[in-house]
């Protein structure tokens, strides 16, 4: 989404940038006496308001124990705006130090020549010990634009008491889903699962589960609207009609968790960023009744997204020094560590995983291996402006708006305009 910015909101991001961003006289001090790093640094993070947030802008504050002469400005953004904030600010030339970005947004990002190239700096310690599929979202025309804070992928995430309740066992199937979920709605009169039906990520699973993807970009060709494609779109609007899943269209995220963790429904397709907000629920004051197992596998196979979060710095940050010290700290093993410790989140570093509280991590334990399985996306810059057009089309087929058949056909239209000269 590479529109210009229209006069309101040139100037409300000009305020924006005034208030919120570090390039202001005091940020652009980079050196103090002797050397010492000096100034402010601006943090636009991304994370989980309510649960992750806390826990960032903790470990985020913690930066001035080393560095006494830096302060850090924690602003958490929103993630569904954080994209385009990002841009508007960048574009009006007053961006935030340091964005949390999703791994999609990097090479966007550095495309527009926003992001400052990493290679060389303090930014990138030990960067033979972040993992190689992490990594690869980090890269853009041979130079490092980011730093990989966090790395995912999804599961599904059951009751285990609703299910001991209707005598039901985890499905592996798709087939096996609409079963389980039959069987909990005789025995205790709850839906089997919710399915989130405002963003496309989630449909990601289904997609590659019936060998499907939205693009091949080695050969330029739009993949989304072929046979397993359509296929996948089927499934998903399947799962609802016949009652086995509760879709929405919008507030996706916040519904889902509200009716999995007050028992509403028995399952639903997450990943390890919601642990935190779901141990809140009342069904999982006690934390082990919270099961995760693989996505549900469609007919060609298992499959699940690779995600995850970079921190980039911003081109046009006047303290640059400061910023790719922030970053390595926020990337370092012990932050790491942290953050797996309180929030359940995955390290990107592989140093982390061979430390006794990650080790032992019950949730790390799970879904490490998923990740190791997980689908890459294309690191291409229009990878983040695929979802637009596709959830467009995914939430009118789950509410019965249009069918599977034409909301692929309707998406691939969309990404073959996008993506201009592929087939």
């Amino acid at each position: 989404m590479r529109r210009g910015i229209a006069a309101t909101a040139l100037v409300a991001t000009l305020a924006l940038a005034a208030t919120a961003c570090g390039g202001d006289s005091d940020g652009g001090q980079t050196k103090g006496k002797g050397g010492e790093l000096a100034g402010e640094v601006t943090w636009w993070d991304t994370s989980t308001v309510g649960s992750e947030d806390k826990v960032f802008k903790k470990i985020a504050e913690d930066f001035k124990k080393k560095h006494p002469k830096v302060t850090v400005k924690y602003v958490n953004v929103p993630f569904g705006d954080a994209q385009n904030k990002f841009k508007n600010a960048a574009q009006a030339g007053g961006a935030p130090d340091v964005i949390r970005a999703e791994v999609a947004w990097t090479p966007d990002f550095a495309d527009l020549g926003y992001l400052a190239p990493l290679d060389g700096t303090a930014a990138l310690k030990n960067q033979d010990d972040f993992l190689k599929q992490a990594a690869a979202s980090t890269k853009y025309k041979d130079k490092t634009y980011a730093v990989p804070q966090v790395i995912d992928s999804m599961g599904i995430f059951y009751n285990k008491k609703m299910f001991k309740d209707a005598g039901v066992e985890v499905p592996k199937t798709v087939d096996e889903l609409k079963t389980v979920s039959k069987k909990i709605k005789e025995k205790t009169g709850k839906t089997g699962m919710y399915l989130r039906g405002d963003d496309a990520y989630w449909f990601l699973s289904f997609l590659y589960g019936e060998g499907g993807d939205l693009v091949d970009a080695k050969s330029k060709t739009v993949t989304v609207d072929n046979a397993a494609g359509a296929k996948a779109m089927n499934v998903v609007k399947d799962l609802v009609t016949s009652g086995a899943a509760k879709t929405d269209a919008t507030d996706g995220f916040d519904n889902m968790q509200k009716a999995f963790k007050s028992g509403e429904v028995a399952m639903m397709i997450n990943g390890p960023w919601a642990i935190a907000d779901t141990y809140a629920g009342g069904q999982f004051t006690d934390k082990s009744n919270l099961g995760i197992a693989p996505v549900p596998a469609g007919s060609a196979g298992q499959g699940a997204p690779q995600g995850g979060h970079n921190l980039a710095v911003y081109a046009g940050s006047k303290n640059l020094d400061a910023s790719y010290a922030f970053v390595e700290y926020m990337s370092s093993p012990e932050v790491q560590a942290q953050v797996t410790k309180e929030l359940n989140l995955l390290p990107t570093r592989t140093s982390v995983y061979a430390q006794p509280d990650v080790a032992k991590n019950e949730i790390v334990g799970f879904f490490q291996p998923v990740v190791e399985k997980a689908v890459e996306r294309p690191w291409i810059p229009e990878t983040g402006s695929l979802f637009a057009p596709l959830v467009t089309e995914y939430t009118k087929v789950l509410t019965g708006q249009t069918t599977p058949e034409t909301g692929v056909k309707t998406t691939g239209e969309s990404y073959r305009k996008l993506l201009k000269g592929w087939k």
